[in-house]
């Protein structure tokens, strides 16, 4: 793939979109985009999991060290 970084497949992805949307390409152009938008929407999705899966929150423990935990979106809204 030629876009290496999240951000430059997640433009490209919404041009992709906002082609398909306009309905000005052919069958052929249609689904060649629908393809290279399915790839970017992947690369995108990777990211994304690598990414949750790296973030960790600090927490004490009742000894008063840190450690890591995995990031919980649902309990960090809570606070």
């Amino acid at each position: 793939m030629a876009q290496k970084n999240f951000e430059d497949a997640m433009k490209r992805l919404e041009n992709i979109v906002q082609e398909l949307e306009n309905g000005d390409l052919s069958l052929e152009k249609s689904l060649k985009a629908f393809e290279d938008g399915m790839k970017f929407a992947n690369f995108c999705s990777e990211k994304l999991e690598e990414a949750e899966q790296k973030v960790t929150k600090l927490i004490k423990d009742s000894d008063g060290k840190f450690a890591h935990q995995p990031f919980d979106i649902e309990e960090s809204e809570e606070i």
